[in-house]
């Protein structure tokens, strides 16, 4: 559960000491004093404000109990991963604590219903005079946030993982973002750099969705730049700039890749208005060798009147990228092969048992129908084990460690052992697809029982009792005191 509200966090550790509670960004901690507050919370994780920035999750890694995700310092409590918001569309609100699309709209962005006011274009008003704006009216939308060129930054301050926004995004968006995402950490991991790569990496960003891409906070405050004003809705990739309009081409200044089948859209400075796009049907250099190009599109896909030298051409939808970002989710084929452990026991005379198992405690075991019978050639050796069991084509496991336990020299029928593999790993995958099952304080009845056992106030675990008022028990009157300044609070104290 990812949770902002801290008297659901105390909740849910009430009824179950081990369901996992990930900390929301909404929780707004901006420091190792609100860490540690999680942790007291019962939490595993905690996402930080998207507010901080590299020195400053810095500042909090190393405050909140070490540098490195890796393990605690000796004799230290363990260390809270923490995550970050990596990719996506950002708030104007602070850490995403939104209200004013409930406030215009009655939607509550902080309950996934966000009207997208920061999204409209507005007006600026300074001392009662209309401020002119030209171009420059989405004053609340900030570009998206992109952090892939921080990454290595990220990783040295002990980030443990990367979040990405896709609320109401395409199969395709997720499957662009986290590839390029993964390999850079790959790469990363590899000690490689591969500029090209970059910049290709950048393209598959901005097709896939882009108001602008920016590091946000991670190196600052930089508002101006965060927000520049001009739009608020997907634009994609910059492609040119019209120079000029004919009754069916456009002629332009081209500064990225267009092809046939391209999907492009006209900027004339009005988002909020119409504007003209389409697909491209004819890409043709005015000159061999110039930058210039003439665009012609689908008759009356386009209507050239309202296209003007000076228009930004910003490529909206690459087909050719869809078709193979779609391939690689689209069908039944395995994508992914997870590591798993297999061990053999058995000796001549008995059933050869089959032991899988993944990292995170699911085992399989099957043993066969027919006994080991002692080899008088080609035992069932290490080697020959291992090509066997790890035929596993078609599944989402691939062998790593194996474990021979066979005494002494022994046989099976190959069919056998083939069989053997299929039921675990399928018996395997099955475990793996069960819900997980956490461990319950109590059973129903006896939280039933006793409701005040499920109360915020006194269901809290570890040292958080000692920021109750009063008990709850005592019939005694309480005195609740509100102080606004330090001298306040020494006097109440």
């Amino acid at each position: 559960a990812i949770v902002q509200d801290i008297g659901i966090c105390r909740l849910i550790r009430r009824i179950s000491p081990d369901f996992p509670i990930h900390g929301s960004t909404q929780m707004t901690v901006t420091s190792p004093a609100g860490v540690e507050f999680a942790k007291q919370l019962g939490c595993n994780l905690v996402v930080l404000a998207r507010e901080n920035s590299i020195p400053e999750i810095r500042a909090i890694r190393a405050g909140a109990g070490g540098d490195s995700v890796a393990a605690a310092p000796a004799g230290q409590a363990s260390v809270l991963p923490l995550e970050v918001f990596v990719h996506g569309a950002l708030c104007v609100a602070y850490s995403g604590q939104c209200l004013t699309s409930e406030s215009l709209g009655g939607r509550s962005a902080n309950r996934g219903e966000c009207a997208q006011a920061c999204r409209m274009p507005y007006e600026l008003i300074s001392d009662g005079q209309k401020v002119e704006l030209g171009d420059r009216r989405y004053l609340l939308s900030p570009q998206d946030l992109a952090g892939l060129e921080v990454l290595p930054e990220l990783v040295a301050a002990g980030v443990a993982s990367l979040k990405i926004e896709g609320r109401l995004k395409s199969p395709e968006y997720v499957a662009s973002i986290t590839r390029v995402y993964r390999k850079a950490l790959d790469a990363l991991g590899g000690g490689k750099a591969d500029t090209a790569a970059a910049g290709n990496s950048r393209y598959e960003l901005e097709m896939a969705f882009s108001r602008g891409l920016y590091p946000g906070w991670f190196r600052g405050v930089q508002n101006l730049e965060l927000a520049h004003a001009r739009f608020g809705k997907k634009r994609g990739v910059l492609v040119g700039e019209v120079v000029r309009v004919e009754r069916d081409r456009v002629l332009v200044r081209s500064t990225g890749p267009v092809k046939l089948g391209d999907g492009v859209g006209f900027d004339a400075g009005r988002p909020d208005e119409a504007e003209e796009g389409g697909r491209v049907y004819e890409v043709r250099p005015r000159l061999p060798g110039s930058d210039e190009l003439w665009l012609a599109f689908g008759h009356g896909a386009v209507d050239f009147s309202r296209i003007k030298a000076g228009d930004f051409v910003w490529k909206t939808d690459d087909p050719e990228l869809n078709r193979e970002l779609r391939k690689t989710f689209e069908g039944e084929a395995v994508r992914f092969q997870r590591p798993i452990r297999a061990e053999v026991h058995g000796h001549a005379g008995g059933p050869l048992t089959l032991i899988l198992a993944d990292d995170e405690g699911h085992a399989a075991k099957v043993q066969s129908a027919v006994p080991l019978a002692v080899a008088e050639k080609r035992p069932l050796a290490a080697e020959f084990l291992r090509d066997q069991l790890g035929r596993l084509g078609g599944t989402p496991f691939r062998l790593g460690d194996l474990a021979n336990h066979l005494e002494g020299e022994v046989i099976l029928p190959m069919s056998e052992l083939n069989r053997l593999r299929r039921d675990a790993a399928a018996q395997l995958e099955s475990l793996r697809a069960q819900p997980k099952r956490w461990r319950l304080a109590g059973s129903g009845s006896e939280l039933a029982d006793k409701p005040d056992d499920r109360s915020t106030f006194n269901a809290a675990p570890g040292p958080i009792p000692r920021f109750a008022l009063h008990d709850p028990q005592s019939a005694n009157p309480v005195l609740i005191v509100m102080v606004r300044n330090l001298a306040q609070l020494t006097a109440a104290l």
